[in-house]
């Protein structure tokens, strides 16, 4: 504890201690860990794992590994019958490495550690020794298999220089970010039933997505795991994308073709809590060495998983590492960091008595809070414009604020206040939305306090909460009504923006990692029966489109000048209508939101201007699959309401959702679909 007490009080941002030699061709020693043990390491993958290289003039691979209370250590693989009397390691010093080179063992080998603990608090007796994977690994065989696979360490042969040179300008405040979230391994299926693969999911995702305006692919963890059903969020190789879907080289083209389509890559990573599995982190050396406490205390209530001990600064350096091998290696454009809350708070889900306070008294887990600044710090100055998103569901103070100002230093936090006041609202029936009102507009009270994105994530369609288009009340056709009305609001409410796939084309199953998307709901085809899903995909499109050309929807969208109410109040019409601003005041555009299942005839919306008004977007377009297009009257009079000087009367339809702009037009729209 008393490493996070120094990393909080230490001045200027982490760095490492020394530079190590990286060379594996040469043995390890002792100096090259300073900075692992001082919890400042950001390369571990370059002294851990298993490095193909030369010794001697033989070829082989050198395999290193931390643990630290083992007796003995061996490498049992493919090369030597899985014998862990044939190749015993050595150890590095007094720093709890072990290392060995092995001739003839290259990429393609199978591997892994035995690790033979001593007789304190080991999970085994000394004759009963683990085969434990890799921690270090870059590849896995595929489950139900568990063990590492050699590969090579050697460059790709990157295409996308050009986009990661301007990276920055990508992720500056103000520029709009629309994330589709992605199950790589039920987007699509094969024919047979099989996963699609990476190289398969460049070739038909990536398109699909940057036809439809998105601006970021978000993957659900792809790092390597053995439970299909837990979506990737029980990680067990930290360095290692999942080869369900091919080697990492597939990967690494995944996110260039990404790249060169024009869509960002951000990657869903969970440094809070790994997979109980025995193969993997947990007890690695006969003990707890990479979770917290006694096993029982790291055990989390709610998954089962077991909470990283970041009291320890190796832990710490693991993870850094982890983080900067994906964006170094894999040129990844973000990080997701999952669950932060619950590594914010030592009591998170656990009943008094579960934990202990730290050393202050409280339930913050220092480590923890000083690993997020770090990971920030490290981040933002080694790799501009890549981007860090929390997913923080409390209140913590601070989680976008830079780290010199006291903050975690995110470029983003979940808004989970807004996800589930918004589907409140939406889920209820239309008649009780008169008592509701107040949760659709709350969220602008702290809108601005941090900066934020609105997720309807795939933790809103599972374990029997419905599809999004199964959340609408009513008939089928108000259904996409609403589910269009949803959307609208969430493109035009501030914040960046992410939707989890299937939301498009309205889905209406629930969404199973066992089976692909319902593509029977043909969205390209003539089939008068799937207009609805067809028009909800053309709706989508037309606000990413509408979103990344109209300044006026993300220039100021973290400035609360950005924004501004024109009627917040009317809850016995459920109606809301407000104002987004171009910089510098010059120009708007104007939202009216029906949430009523009722039509409102001549229904006075105030303006800031009188004049010619046009309408950019209609949810009720036939193109869109709704009942009509609204029409407008020549122009805005001056009519003072609700402290505005003009006012013009619109015929709202049920569920109905407009965007106007200012026109010297005839106030004929110019959607598109």
């Amino acid at each position: 504890m008393r490493w996070q007490i120094e990393h909080e009080k230490a001045s200027g941002p982490p760095g490492p201690l020394q530079t190590p030699a990286r060379d594996p061709s040469f043995p390890l020693k002792a100096s090259d860990f300073g900075a692992f043990r001082a919890g400042r390491e950001f390369a571990l993958h370059d002294l851990l794992g298993a490095h193909p290289c030369e010794r001697g003039g033989e070829a082989g691979t050198r395999f290193a590994v931390w643990a630290p209370r083992a007796r003995r250590v061996s490498v049992v693989g493919s090369f030597n019958d899985w014998d862990g009397k044939t190749h015993p390691m050595s150890p590095v010093g007094d720093v709890g490495v072990w290392e060995r080179f092995l001739p003839g063992v290259g990429p393609g080998d199978l591997y892994k550690f035995q690790v033979a603990s001593g007789t304190h608090g080991a999970v085994a007796p000394p004759s009963s020794p683990v085969d434990k994977a890799d921690p270090l690994g870059r590849a896995a065989e595929v489950r139900p298999g568990t063990a590492s696979r050699v590969v090579s360490t050697g460059p790709y042969g990157w295409t996308d220089a050009a986009w990661v040179e301007t990276r920055r300008e990508r992720a500056a405040p103000g520029v709009p970010i629309s994330i589709y979230e992605v199950h790589p391994g039920s987007w699509r299926r094969k024919a047979d039933g099989s996963w699609p693969g990476y190289r398969a999911l460049a070739r038909e995702l990536l398109p699909y997505a940057a036809d439809l305006g998105f601006t970021h692919i978000e993957l659900l963890p792809v790092m390597e795991h053995p439970y299909d059903g837990s979506w990737g969020y029980q990680t067990v190789g930290y360095f290692a994308p999942t080869s369900r879907y091919g080697p990492p080289e597939d990967f690494a083209h995944f996110v260039d073709e990404a790249h060169r389509l024009g869509l960002g890559v951000v990657l869903d990573w969970v440094p809070g809590h790994f997979g109980p599995d025995l193969h993997g982190l947990r007890t690695f050396d006969g003990a707890p060495l990479y979770e917290m406490g006694e096993e029982s205390r790291a055990v989390h209530p709610d998954w089962g998983t077991l909470a990283f001990d970041f009291s320890r600064p190796e832990v710490v350096s693991f993870l850094l590492s982890s983080a900067r091998y994906w964006i170094e290696r894999y040129h990844v454009d973000g990080l997701r960091v999952d669950a932060v809350a619950s590594m914010l708070h030592l009591d998170y889900s656990r009943d008094e008595g579960d934990w202990e306070p730290n050393e202050l008294g409280g339930r913050e887990n220092l480590g923890a809070i000083a690993f997020l600044k770090g990971l920030s710090e490290m981040v933002h100055r080694d790799c501009p414009g890549v981007l860090l998103f929390a997913e923080e569901s409390s209140a913590w103070p601070g989680v976008t604020a830079p780290v010199d100002e006291g903050g975690l230093g995110f470029d983003f936090k979940w808004n989970m206040g807004w996800m589930n006041d918004t589907l409140r609202v939406l889920a209820a029936p239309p008649e009780r939305r008169v008592r509701l009102h107040r949760h659709l507009t709350f969220s602008l009270h702290y809108a601005h306090t941090e900066r934020y994105l609105l997720p309807l994530s795939h933790d809103e369609v599972v374990h029997l909460k419905r599809s999004l288009v199964e959340k609408m009340p009513g008939t089928d056709e108000e259904k996409f009504a609403g589910l269009r009305l949803l959307l609208g609001y969430m493109w035009t409410h501030p914040g960046a923006k992410l939707l989890f796939m299937g939301g498009e084309i309205g889905e209406r199953r629930e969404w199973h990692e066992d089976r692909e998307l319902d593509w029977r709901l043909p969205v390209a085809s003539s089939n008068p029966a799937y207009r609805s899903h067809r028009g909800l995909r053309s709706w989508v499109r037309a606000l990413n489109r509408m979103y990344a050309e109209e300044p006026a929807l993300h220039a100021l969208d973290h400035a609360p000048e950005g924004f501004e109410w024109l009627d917040v109040h009317d809850a016995r019409h459920s109606v809301l209508s407000y104002v987004r601003w171009r910089p510098e005041w010059e120009g708007c555009l104007v939202v009216v939101a029906n949430f009523s299942a009722t039509a409102w005839p001549h229904y006075r919306v105030a303006l800031p201007e009188a004049g010619p008004y046009r309408v950019l977007l209609d949810s009720g377009d036939p193109a869109f699959g709704g009942g009509g297009r609204t029409a407008l009257p020549p122009s805005a009079e001056e009519a003072p309401r609700h402290g505005r000087p003009a006012s013009l009367p619109v015929d709202l339809p049920p569920l109905g959702f407009l965007v106007l702009t200012r026109s010297e037009g005839s106030g004929e729209g110019d959607q598109a679909a």
